[in-house]
């Protein structure tokens, strides 16, 4: 198959890993014989359809430029959230199509989710087609819900980042002398992975946050209110960590209002703080007691001037294994972390069928949260630790970050 060229793409949300990944593909590929160009499909399978498409070739001109490209927080080719249409095969006969006219061999989507489910359905695809085109897909998620690998590339930045925050808005809040509850609405639908890392701000040598509230657990607004007003009989101020995710016994989200859906059937989230925060003023009567909702939103997906070394190293090794895997023939699985030891924190790389990964989601286990609902165990600290050590430094010049970017206006045709 020498000769061949190789298509990329990007999907889903930023995080401040996924450049890595490309890189580490890219880099693999670069280094292989058997493949020659290497296209980057600016704005994911959207784009992709659209044939714009650039040279990653032309534009990665060193090591340098690899390196600024592993440190670039968000999509370095832009991203769409498109769902491929089922029921409309001329749809995939597009994508089949397009790839033969670039004469790729090699296929490779990075994302989470979603783009797992629509890189599983191009391989079986092609399969059925007769074609040779191997596609592999390359995690990447801060919610971590991806099942089978053991944590996601993109979720060990997000979490850091979130610990950081937890810890500091703590220190924010007791310098002053009044009373005062803040609550922290922190990304996740349907797991509550990030917000459970709000557990490490702890390690700081502070007690926030005082309660955590996670989506895998119904939400009881009246013990919510009861352990509230608990804690300010002996705690001054008091931090809450909560996912924007968290639902009540009906299955209701605490901030769903009738919100919009996208295009995959998720409803728009946003405003949980807000809700517990008009629950708290309404319930608790304290003179002079301060209530502060904080939505974190997409500060946490890019924030790469405190990512971590450990997720940047992990996340360049998936794209990197992705193209290996490709190269051996296989297709239709995704690069999956697998962790063989805590302490010392050891993991290994496997080929896992995207068939097992698909529309599949993966929660924090439930014996990680305490019976009262309200914290997370030992076990989960142990599990979240190693994810977020190391710094993966930025480039500076002149006191802030430089970032590659590529020319998305130099599409090619084939």
């Amino acid at each position: 198959m020498a000769g061949r060229n190789m298509v990329i793409a990007q999907s889903g949300g930023p995080s401040a890993v996924i450049n890595a990944s490309l890189a580490g593909a890219i880099s693999r590929a670069m280094a292989s014989e058997e493949i020659d160009r290497i296209y980057g499909a600016v704005n994911g399978l959207q784009g992709f359809l659209e044939r714009r498409l650039i040279d990653i070739t032309e534009q990665i001109r060193s090591t340098d430029d690899l390196d600024l490209l592993i440190h670039t927080p968000s999509h370095a080719l832009g991203t769409a959230r498109y769902k491929l249409p089922a029921g409309q095969p001329a749809v995939f006969d597009d994508v089949l199509a397009i790839l033969q006219e670039y004469n790729a061999g090699y296929f490779f989507f990075i994302g989470g989710n979603d783009s797992m489910d629509s890189i599983s359905r191009l391989a079986a695809y092609f399969k059925e087609k007769g074609s040779d085109i191997k596609a592999v897909g390359i995690p990447k998620t801060i919610d971590n819900d991806l099942a089978v690998t053991d944590h996601s590339p993109g979720f060990g930045s997000a979490a850091k980042f979130v610990a950081m925050v937890t810890a500091e808005v703590h220190l924010d809040t007791i310098v002053y002398p009044i009373p005062a509850v803040t609550i922290l609405e922190i990304m996740g639908r349907n797991a509550g992975w990030l917000t459970a890392a709000s557990a490490l701000a702890r390690r700081s040598g502070i007690a926030a946050p005082h309660l955590i509230y996670l989506p895998e657990v119904d939400f009881d607004p009246d013990a919510f209110i009861a352990d509230v007003a608990a804690l300010l009989e002996t705690e001054k101020q008091i931090v809450i960590a909560i996912s924007e995710g968290i639902r009540l016994a009906d299955g209701s989200y605490i901030a769903e209002t009738g919100a919009a859906e996208d295009m995959f059937g998720h409803k728009t989230l946003g405003g949980a703080a807000t809700a517990l925060e008009a629950m708290i003023k309404r319930e608790i009567k304290l003179d002079k007691l301060k209530i502060r909702a904080i939505q974190l939103s997409t500060l946490q997906r890019s924030a790469a001037h405190i990512a971590s070394a450990t997720d940047q190293a992990e996340a360049f090794q998936c794209g990197y294994r992705a193209v290996e895997a490709a190269l051996k023939g296989i297709s239709g699985v995704m690069i999956s972390i697998q962790r063989a030891s805590n302490d010392p924190y050891l993991v290994y790389y496997q080929e896992s069928p995207l068939v097992g990964i698909a529309n599949v989601e993966q929660k924090v286990p439930l014996e990680w949260i305490t019976p009262d609902g309200k914290d997370v165990t030992q076990e989960a600290i142990d599990y979240l630790l190693p994810l977020i050590r190391g710094e993966a430094t930025e480039r500076m010049s002149e006191g802030l970050p430089v970032f590659f970017r590529f020319d998305w206006s130099k599409l090619v045709t084939p």
